[in-house]
Order: C-alpha cells, then structure tokens, then sequence
C-alpha cells in the first residue's frame, strides 16, 4: 500500500516537473521572438529588406506576419503586392497566384493594378520549365501546355486593360514568344503522328497550328506536312492547294517541301531558357 501511494506521489511530481517545463519554455519561446513588438514599419522594412537580398522564405514570414498583426493599413497593402513575388521566388506559385488574385479581388483601383496583371502572367509562364526544356520529347502529347495558354491570357488582359503599361510592351513579346512555342508544340505532335503515318491525325494537327497561330515561325513546317499528309491520304487536290500557298507565302520552302525533304525547326531549347531567364519585376 505504502509503495502504491509512494509511486503516485512520484508520478504526480513528474508530471507538475514536466508542466513547469512545458511552460517555462513556451515564454522563452515568446521571449525569443524578435518580431514580437515590432511595429508595422519595421514588419515591412525587414520583409523588403529579406525580398531585396534574395531570402524569400524569410521575406513571405514576415509579410504574413505583417498582414496577420496589421492588416489594414498602407504596409499591410503593400505587403499585399509584393508578397506574391515573394512566394513565386520561394518556388510557391500556387500561392503566388493565390496572392495575385487576393491583391486584385481587394484593390480593384490600385495604381499598381497593371504590375499584378503582368506578374500573375510572369508567375503562369515560369510555371512549368519542364515545357520550355523538353519542347521535343518522345511522346508530345503528354505536354501539358495549359501554364503557356494561362499565360498568354494574363498578358493579353494586361495589355487590354492598360495598353500603355510600362509591362505592356515586354508582354506583347512574350505573347509572341508563347505563340511560337505552343505552336512548335502542335507541330511536333503533328510530327509525331507523321511519324507513325497517321496520316488523318497528322493533317488534322497541322491544320490546327495554321488556324489557331497564324504567323508563327513553324507556319512553313506546319503547311509541309499538310502537303505530305495530303499527297499520303491521295488528296492530290488539297494538297496542290496547300503547295500554292507554300509557295505563295514561302516559296523559299516550297521546291524542298514538293522533293519531300525536311524543313529544319529553327526553335531551339537553350534560345528558349535563355529567354525564360531574363524577367524584369516590379520595382517601387
């Protein structure tokens, strides 16, 4: 009996030891805190500070620190535009768009609205490298282009809605440049099909990069296999028809495209990571 009742009063010490613990470091945890009485100001001098020096993960902290204490206010509203580059450079690009269409949905007026436009654009085409580094892969049709085609709808609404935006110009190019490599993308599938001699898919495909990109740099390639799938399909017809307007809009192509040899694609993967690497952002 005596041992049962000695056990318990050992027990009950244990466990008031352990709740001394508990609690003694949850205020020195408080205490460690350094951002704990900083004022709005100082949130966001720091946050810009870690922005401009390349630590995003520690920029997005405090920024959300600042919005969760000072959430009204010209800093916290600031926060609310430059966190979402934050998050795009700490490899968060769900929660940059997120933050994007928070800053939008709350500041339908902000002088600053074109920039959030552009960024959301910036944030889609970054999105997803792997397009832009593997644009000739073994099967094409895996691609998943949907963060080129957001993309391209996001600089289009920019240059809509603010056609003299200092981000209207450098979105323009890369609308164009989106437009090429979604079609070299469509080209290389109708390839694909060629390959196989899918003749109906191939001319399918080409016909699809001549109606939806018109004027893009594959426009010659996309009309020889048009020509190819046709002369194939004995659709001798449509296919002089697509050779008159080889010849006609590139006749330099057309005595190779009727000899059945190869046009070169002139898109090249490092041209386009090369271009992908320089992005101008938003600056005060």
């Amino acid at each position: 009996m005596h041992l049962y009742r000695g056990s318990a009063v050992s027990l009950a010490r244990s466990l008031i030891v352990l709740i001394v613990i508990i609690t003694v470091s949850g205020c020195a945890s408080l205490r460690e805190d350094p951002t704990l009485n900083w004022s709005a100001s100082q949130l966001y001098g720091e946050a810009k500070a870690a922005l401009d020096s390349g630590n995003y993960e520690q920029a997005v902290e405090y920024y959300e620190l600042l919005e969760a204490r000072f959430p009204f206010g010209r800093f916290a509203q600031q926060a609310q535009i430059e966190i979402p580059y934050a998050y795009y450079r700490a490899g968060e690009p769900e929660a940059a768009l997120a933050a994007v269409d928070r800053f939008v949905q709350l500041n339908p007026r902000h002088p600053n609205l074109d920039y959030a436009y552009y960024l959301r654009g910036l944030i889609n085409f970054n999105r997803d490298q792997g397009f832009l580094t593997r644009i000739f892969p073994m099967d094409p049709a895996e691609m998943d282009t949907k963060p080129l085609q957001q993309a391209f709808q996001d600089f289009g609404r920019l240059i809509n809605e603010f056609p003299d935006s200092r981000y209207a110009e450098d979105s323009r190019q890369r609308m164009i440049f989106i437009r090429n490599a979604l079609a070299s993308h469509e080209l290389r599938v109708a390839e694909f099909y060629v390959e196989r001699q899918a003749w109906v898919a191939a001319s399918q495909r080409a016909q699809y990069v001549i109606e939806r990109y018109q004027g893009a740099d594959v426009m010659p390639q996309a009309l020889a296999i048009l020509y190819q799938s046709y002369r194939a399909l004995d659709l001798e017809d449509h296919a002089e028809n697509t050779m008159a307007v080889l010849e006609l809009n590139f006749p330099e192509y057309a005595e190779d495209v009727r000899a059945g040899r190869p046009i070169t694609l002139r898109a090249e993967a490092r041209g386009l990571r090369r271009w992908i690497e320089s992005v101008p952002f938003f600056a005060n």
